[in-house]
């Protein structure tokens, strides 16, 4: 059983509301709706707990709403090792419509000081040994920089820990140039971090071997209902989703960096990863919430995956 480090420095709990069709400037009316303790790496957290591995979650939470996520982390078997910051954590609108669209009205997050950020380090470096793989996923906080971050990640680095980085904007551009194992952008996002517009498919690719000529070993590209290009040293695999019925797109770019995590600490052959964590994410996009492996007809969603060499 493997053991890793999750760490969402800005989470937040995820108002997900369900509409027919959103209609700004008037009364709308929910579906459904659900509150949810959240952020990319907590996200990544319950997926990888649920599949037996022991999880670690770090970051920064806000100390006048933490009893959310401190009920969370007991439910999904994550052992909690967030820094508790003055005020609240924020609270992120996701509103999903029936054709699949999600509009996202998200807050900036609890300011975290500099004193928080010691005691983020020093606890990650006190638990260090026993970590297999670190995941850093998200947005910063108010306080936090991409400079901190980017050192952060080569400080991890240094250690021989596996670093896996899942952010955009800046976090994303100076945290690529610390060199993680791995980074998960869409294409607008790899576009920011070589500076340049890719209008093609053959454009990102290129851009992405060039990430990788930098001394990244591994760029996920997501391409959304395209579905994902996994390129690695030595080669490149393409997984189209199978079609399901939307109705939430919210978790699915954190189930898929933990289904391939997984697959990965598990020794499996990279096209079974890759099957399994895009089966996993097109089970996500059918919940509100993370993908399951345990509904019953997951080996079909696994079947229906396609696998593409590229070349």
């Amino acid at each position: 059983m493997s053991r890793v480090l999750t760490l969402t420095l800005n989470p937040a709990l995820d108002l997900s509301i369900r509409l027919t069709a959103l209609s700004p400037g008037s009364v709308n009316r929910s579906q459904e709706s659900s509150l949810t303790p959240a952020g990319k790496g907590n996200n990544v957290a319950c997926v990888l707990a649920r599949h037996d591995h022991q999880v670690v979650a770090g970051g920064f939470l806000g100390r006048d709403n933490q009893a959310p996520f401190e009920r969370a982390f007991l439910e999904w078997g994550v052992e909690d090792r967030f820094v508790r910051v003055a005020g609240e954590t924020r609270v992120n609108a996701k509103l999903t419509e029936a054709d699949g669209r999600v509009t996202d009205i998200n807050g900036p997050g609890a300011l975290v000081d500099k004193a928080a950020m010691a005691r983020l380090l020093d606890d990650i470096e006190a638990g260090a040994e026993d970590i297999d793989a670190v995941v850093i996923s998200g947005s910063l906080p108010p306080g936090v920089t991409p400079d901190w971050l980017a050192a952060l990640i080569g400080r991890l680095g240094t250690q021989g820990l596996p670093v896996w980085l899942d952010s955009s904007g800046g976090a994303l551009v100076h945290g690529a140039r610390a060199r993680p194992t791995l980074i998960k952008p869409n294409e607008h996002e790899l576009a920011e971090c070589v500076g340049r517009p890719l209008a093609d498919e053959a454009a990102l690719l290129t851009a992405a071997r060039e990430l990788q000529r930098g001394g990244i070993d591994n760029v996920l590209l997501s391409l959304g209902a395209d579905g994902v290009v996994w390129l690695f040293d030595g080669g490149a695999l393409r997984a189209r989703p199978p079609r399901v019925e939307i109705v939430s797109t919210v978790c699915a770019g954190d189930t898929l960096l933990a289904g391939v995590l997984h697959g990965v600490l598990e020794g499996w052959p990279r096209e079974q990863t890759l099957r399994f964590a895009t089966a996993l994410s097109a089970d996500a996009v059918r919940r509100i919430g993370v993908g399951r492996s345990d509904v019953e007809d997951f080996t079909a969603l696994c079947e229906a995956v396609s696998i593409e060499v590229l070349t």
